[in-house]
């Protein structure tokens, strides 16, 4: 394969960092229910990512869902860097809803999940945010951030669904087809924004190859 092409030295890269493991990963739709706390695995998770993304010589800003987990796993990346997070509330966790709560075994044999995994452009969580409200909302807020750091490198610390929306919205993938973006836990995307549009330099990597993309 060959080797991915630097970003242009005038982009801004946004690192799009999914929160570490929590004890209902995998198994409870939290939502944005507080006091959910990374587990001692998404904590060792969040060390490494941190880990991974000191090797920068340069990061300028750390932005982080207000949610627990997302802060959490923000904190030692910032530390990293000599740098504090910073709430944006752009980067918050879809709004499920009267979902929130609900184990994901139960909410798989509803029928609204089929339109969940199928038409997610159709859905609505019940009182909550439907999928075309979060990917606008989504997609706004990195782009701004982006706009604000200009050929600069920053990293934003958000959720599965927002970071799988957004990737879908850089590649020109149609929203119903976002679920088949898979983001693990405390996994790295990184997006280019330069004047001609936006690169994607990589997708759930949890690897240690952000030097490999020519980031400095």
């Amino acid at each position: 394969m060959a080797k991915s092409a630097a970003p242009d030295a005038k982009a801004t890269v946004v690192l799009l960092v999914r929160h570490g493991t929590t004890p209902t990963t995998g198994k409870v739709l939290p939502g944005r229910a507080r006091g959910l706390s990374l587990s001692e695995q998404g904590r060792n998770e969040a060390e490494a990512t941190a880990s991974r993304i000191a090797r920068l010589e340069r990061v300028a800003a750390v932005y982080a869902s207000p949610l627990e987990r997302a802060w959490e796993t923000a904190q030692p990346i910032a530390r990293a860097h000599h740098l504090r997070p910073r709430t944006e509330r752009g980067l918050l966790e879809v709004d499920v809803g009267r979902w929130v709560g609900q184990r994901l075994d139960r909410l798989r044999k509803q029928p609204e999940w089929g339109i969940v995994q199928r038409r997610p452009s159709a859905f609505r969580f019940p009182g909550g945010e439907s999928f075309i409200e979060l990917q606008a909302r989504a997609v706004e807020t990195v782009a701004t951030l982006a706009a604000q750091h200009r050929g600069e490198t920053i990293v934003a610390v958000s959720h599965g669904d927002p970071i799988r929306v957004v990737v879908a919205h850089a590649l020109g993938i149609h929203l119903d087809l976002f679920q088949r973006v898979h983001i693990a836990p405390a996994s790295l995307t990184v997006i280019a924004y330069h004047g001609a549009g936006v690169s994607v330099l990589t997708v759930n990597s949890l690897g240690d190859d952000l030097g490999r993309l020519g980031l400095k």
